[in-house]
């Protein structure tokens, strides 16, 4: 399946509806429910099966998903704002959850599941500066010049990746109740 054509229009998002996929443990999706088939542009039959980096907007910095992969292999949690890509070339905000999905008798890691819901505005906003200067760090240096400039950024806020994420996502009682709602309607 090859990459589509980039057109620079958003899709706006339902704030009222949420985007739900599962994955094993390689990232292959194994569900999609139908709000994000709607959204990608993507029928069932085609994203099954199909690496879950198969709607990564390349003006995502990889240092993202590599920070979002080693929380995973360490069993954590955790929350990121990612610009996706439908498959007709448009793009799409979203503010994600990523959890691990156990075996129920073995406890054993069996996949992933992420919840999302529309990117605020204002969290567009300031994470998009963010990350179109770890993509030209990226751009410039590789995979380890953009990590650096991430570390280095941290730093400069006196705070830690999870913490600047609650804060650009204005992580509120209302968000919680999102990300709870949904881990107890499919866990």
């Amino acid at each position: 399946m090859t990459k589509p054509l980039l057109r620079d229009e958003e899709i706006h998002l339902d704030k009222y509806r949420y985007i739900l996929s599962r994955t094993d443990t390689r990232g292959n999706i194994t569900f999609a429910n139908d709000y994000f088939c709607e959204i990608t542009g993507y029928s069932t039959a085609e994203l099954i099966g199909k690496p879950h980096n198969l709607i990564r907007h390349p003006d995502m910095p990889k240092v993202i998903f590599k920070t979002m992969w080693h929380r995973l292999k360490e069993e954590k949690s955790i929350t990121a704002v990612v610009k996706n890509l439908a498959k007709d070339g448009r793009y799409y905000w979203v503010t994600t959850k990523f959890e691990m999905e156990r075996d129920p008798v073995s406890k054993q890691i069996r996949g992933y599941i992420s919840y999302r819901q529309a990117a605020k505005h204002s969290t567009v906003k300031l994470i998009s500066e963010l990350y179109a200067r770890l993509l030209a760090a990226e751009q410039e240096g590789g995979m380890e010049a953009s990590e650096k400039m991430l570390h280095a950024f941290l730093e400069s806020k006196k705070t830690d990746y999870d913490h600047y994420i609650d804060d650009v996502i204005e992580n509120n009682v209302s968000t919680q109740g999102f990300f709870s709602s949904m881990r107890k309607m499919f866990s």
